[in-house]
């Protein structure tokens, strides 16, 4: 049976008084002793060192939380790249000072390094550092962002508006979740992963898994009463092979959209229909639900104040990003009652093609209710003297059967023939390539440069 812990805020979670044999992180039940000795060591030692950015780049989420802690309690700003991959890594270097990471990343060519757990070289004498509260407001984090042209975008945050969000979790959230422990297929280099399978289960003492659920088949065999799973659209898109081996105690999804088959497939699996969180890097969390239905309205955070502009843009006031300031967003709402708004889809994913506003959504959508495609994703392309769409498509089995007996050319046409109950000429994709799957990055999110390799020949 999992310890229940009290509830403790992320600016004192190393100052609580656990006991000693509270588990930290299970796959090989890492205890709060060595969890606050470790961070201890670890903040003593970077107290003497002059860099002030610091990269975090680890697959193991213990290693992680522990360089993260002893990084805040040493006054540093933390950089987290977005990824392990040594071209990535490089890419950013100009952003941090050294490189803070573990057996299983790669260190990178000119760039200062310092391996977890520690070598008897780098070792501090100190075998405790008095650790005092964190003052939030003065500390600094920096995530990376893809951006439609998929080059990485730096977003600052304050660790106050992370811990803001870490107490509206536990609020909504924490009595389900009591006394189970944390398992997850997202990366905690990014903020859904960072805090749920991370910061929000150490701050409530649940254990977290210190490695990433990769396969389906791995997703099926932690399946447990006692367990949580931190997931996204596009590992329980992949769950629809699988048969029933026992219940979640709750799924969390982020990332991107869940297609409401795979909700409901997820409910049938696990006895729970999956808690969406909609949100960016940039704002936090906005709003949540769980998909009874395909239309099933978001519900705004408590905490949240919500207004439209002009272009029906949300607008945010969220003690995530700051108390005071509004944030203007490119997601196009519907406000309702009772704090719940319908997405619409995003403002900058509106082109002009022959001077007619398109919206890609739209398109994607308007294929996607197609009986031949699965899921759509539309591009604008250039070729030369105009712009066009092209789309990236997954079949159904009525689809993909159709051209085997069709052929491509008439199965485009056929489609693009359907296209025209609700969209102008210029709003109908002219090129199409079929895919297993749509390329997808760490963080769920679609690659555009992939997508447009795909139209490269």
């Amino acid at each position: 049976m999992t310890q229940t812990i009290s509830y403790t805020s992320l600016a004192n979670v190393m100052l609580e008084k656990r006991p000693a044999d509270s588990l930290v992180a299970f796959q090989d039940d890492t205890q709060w002793q060595q969890f606050h000795h470790d961070v201890c060591e670890l903040a003593a030692y970077l107290n003497t060192q002059p860099q002030v950015r610091w990269a975090l780049c680890f697959a193991d989420s213990y290693y992680f939380a522990v360089a993260f802690m002893a990084l805040s309690h040493s006054g540093k700003h933390i950089i987290l790249p977005g990824n392990h991959q040594p071209a990535a890594l490089a890419e950013l270097s100009e952003q941090f000072d050294i490189l803070l990471h573990d057996d299983e990343v790669a260190a990178i060519a000119n760039t200062p390094s310092l391996t977890l757990p520690f070598t008897a070289q780098a070792r501090t004498t100190v075998s405790e550092y008095d650790l005092a509260t964190l003052a939030l407001d003065t500390l600094k984090l920096t995530l990376f962002t893809s951006g439609s042209s998929g080059t990485p975008k730096a977003i600052e945050k304050s660790l106050s508006g992370i811990a803001a969000e870490i107490d509206v979790l536990e609020s909504i959230w924490g009595k389900q979740l009591q006394a189970s422990k944390i398992t997850s297929t997202v990366s905690h280099q990014h903020i859904y992963g960072l805090l749920f399978r991370v910061l929000w289960p150490l701050c409530s003492g649940r254990a977290f898994a210190r490695h990433d659920l990769i396969y389906p088949e791995q997703v099926m065999a932690q399946a447990s009463s006692d367990t949580c799973l931190i997931s996204s659209p596009a590992l329980l898109k992949r769950l629809v092979d699988m048969t029933a081996t026992a219940p979640y105690r709750q799924i969390f999804s982020s990332g991107g959209p869940l297609p409401h088959t795979a909700a409901q497939h997820s409910q049938a699996l696990f006895n729970h229909l999956p808690i969406e969180v909609f949100g960016s890097t940039e704002t936090g969390g906005i709003g949540y639900r769980q998909q009874h239905e395909a239309t099933t309205p978001w519900q705004l955070f408590p905490c949240h104040q919500v207004m439209l502009n002009a272009e029906q843009c949300l607008r945010l006031q969220s003690p995530f990003i700051d108390t005071k300031a509004w944030y203007q967003t490119s997601d196009q709402c519907e406000l309702l009652p009772n704090n719940q708004f319908q997405l619409k889809g995003r403002a900058d994913r509106i082109v002009k093609i022959e001077e007619k506003r398109i919206s890609l959504v739209d398109v994607e959508q308007r294929l996607s209710q197609l009986a031949w495609v699965e899921e759509a994703a539309v591009l604008p392309l250039d070729e030369g003297h105009r712009l066009i769409l092209g789309a990236v498509i997954t079949l159904t089995p009525e689809g993909q059967q159709a051209l085997v007996e069709t052929g491509k050319g008439k199965l485009w046409l056929a489609i693009r023939q359907q296209l025209r109950q609700w969209l102008e000429p210029v709003g109908i994709p002219r090129r199409f390539r079929a895919v297993d799957e749509i390329p997808l990055n760490s963080q769920g999110k679609r690659q555009f440069q992939a997508l447009v390799t795909l139209f490269s020949d």
